[in-house]
């Protein structure tokens, strides 16, 4: 069960920040389909600002002395960098749709074809390969909190809660908690989340008010861009041992399928992430899973293909859109580009 958990998380948190990201954008009234280029992005970005500190021996001399705050520092440190230059690339998508008033599916298309490709292209040019790995051993890992390191034995239990939440856990899974929950508050009891929801509901009354719409849109979208970025760099962290290779799996897709599901609600987008997560964590784990504890792996004895278990996430998402797309409720002037002189 703690496997099963610490598994879920590792999937469910990238999915939950980038969910928070597209709303943010599509609050504000941008559709941003290009949160998958977005990811792919970041991840890059903090896969090679990463190297860089491993180059410079700074993140080695940490590890060498046991200093592990310091090394949590380095990985906070990657995050901003990663979510900062992925609101730049996000500025791509803002200058098209609201000052070009471009069409937002098609520039958001856009950037997904965009992100990949020049990903690989920076790749081969700076590790003359397809994909971009550490320079130095299992880097990965000197970012997950070990229970050594809060003073306990490597013998010594912590029980079902220690086991689950504080040992051989990544440090991102709570920071992402956290900004989840102040971005979820901003967005619905402060002014500029007022705003910038009225800008995706009603942009013409909002003007009328003296909001500026063009730059809660950008702000919008900016937002969105960094927590994509951020994503990124933590899909990459946790699920690919810190490489990149201008793929995510299609989790900035998801996430698009987590926030439509999740009606463009910070709390239900929480819950379907646990739950694509879920499906994910089988999908990728479950030759390993022991449901009962009895040394039985139940879901491998079934005789599936495994082919079938790595459909299943996607195969959720479809049909669970099903059911609940027609319950959802998109902001009113999402994807229509502000004209003020519009009524």
């Amino acid at each position: 069960m703690t496997f099963l958990i610490q598994q879920t998380l590792i999937y469910a948190i990238p999915l939950m920040i980038v969910a928070l990201a597209g709303i943010f954008a599509e609050r504000s009234g941008v559709i941003n389909l290009a949160l998958e280029g977005m990811m792919i992005f970041g991840a890059f970005v903090g896969v090679m600002f990463v190297n860089l500190l491993l180059k410079s021996g700074a993140m080695e001399a940490a590890k060498q002395a046991d200093q592990w705050m310091k090394l949590q520092g380095f990985m906070f440190l990657t995050m901003l960098v990663s979510a900062a230059l992925g609101s730049v690339f996000s500025l791509l998508l803002s200058f098209a749709c609201i000052n070009l008033r471009a069409d937002q599916t098609i520039g958001g298309t856009a950037l997904n074809l965009l992100a990949p490709a020049l990903v690989l292209f920076l790749i081969r040019i700076i590790a003359n390969q397809n994909t971009l790995q550490l320079t130095k051993g299992d880097a990965a890992t000197w970012f997950m909190v070990k229970k050594t390191m809060l003073g306990y034995d490597k013998t010594d239990k912590l029980g079902f809660l220690g086991d689950t939440f504080i040992n051989k856990v990544y440090l991102t899974t709570y920071i992402v908690v956290l900004l989840f929950v102040i971005l979820s508050i901003i967005l619905y009891k402060t002014k500029f989340g007022l705003r910038l929801r009225s800008c995706g509901e009603n942009p013409q009354a909002a003007d009328s008010l003296g909001i500026n719409v063009i730059k809660m849109r950008y702000a919008g979208v900016s937002i969105s861009g960094a927590l994509a970025g951020m994503g990124g760099f933590v899909y990459a962290l946790t699920t690919a041992n810190c490489t990149s290779n201008g793929d995510v799996a299609g989790f900035g897709f998801l996430a698009l399928a987590v926030m439509i599901f999740g009606n463009w609600k910070p709390l239900n987008v929480a819950g379907a992430s646990l739950l694509f997560g879920l499906f994910k964590c089988i999908a990728a784990s479950y030759s390993s899973i022991d449901l009962n504890g009895n040394g039985v792996y139940e879901l491998a004895n079934i005789g599936l293909n495994a082919n079938f278990y790595r459909l299943l996430p996607y195969l959720i998402t479809l049909i669970v859109l099903m059911f609940t797309s027609k319950k959802s409720r998109a902001p009113k002037a999402e994807g229509i580009p502000y004209d003020k002189g519009a009524r």
